[in-house]
């Protein structure tokens, strides 16, 4: 799994600009698996995704498509993160870093 911490390096302007296009973006990388959380920052200063790829390579590209990264609208600090705990219902997690 990846924790992705965006920040925003451009005016508030520029993210509502493209805001409708990443929540697109967005919606299309949960329906295709890859991600399992996302929101807001706040203050609003940028969001946070968690998201499962079987590699960083195969997280960087996916993370290409957003429009934030294309408009360099956002700068993506990335770490990995191995689940070896949970609370109840979030059993799942521990499962990711095996697929």
């Amino acid at each position: 799994m990846f924790i992705i911490s965006l920040t925003y390096i451009c005016d508030l302007t520029e993210i509502d600009r493209f805001l409708d296009e990443h929540v697109a973006y967005l919606k299309e990388e949960y329906a295709r698996g890859h991600f399992i959380a996302s929101g807001r920052k706040d203050p609003r200063t940028g969001g946070i995704i968690l998201a499962k790829a079987k590699s960083r390579t195969e997280l960087d590209t996916i993370l290409a498509k957003d429009p934030f990264h294309r408009e360099h609208l956002a700068k993506y600090d990335i770490q990995e993160f191995i689940p070896t705990m949970t609370a109840l219902g979030l059993e799942a997690l521990l499962d990711l870093q095996a697929e």
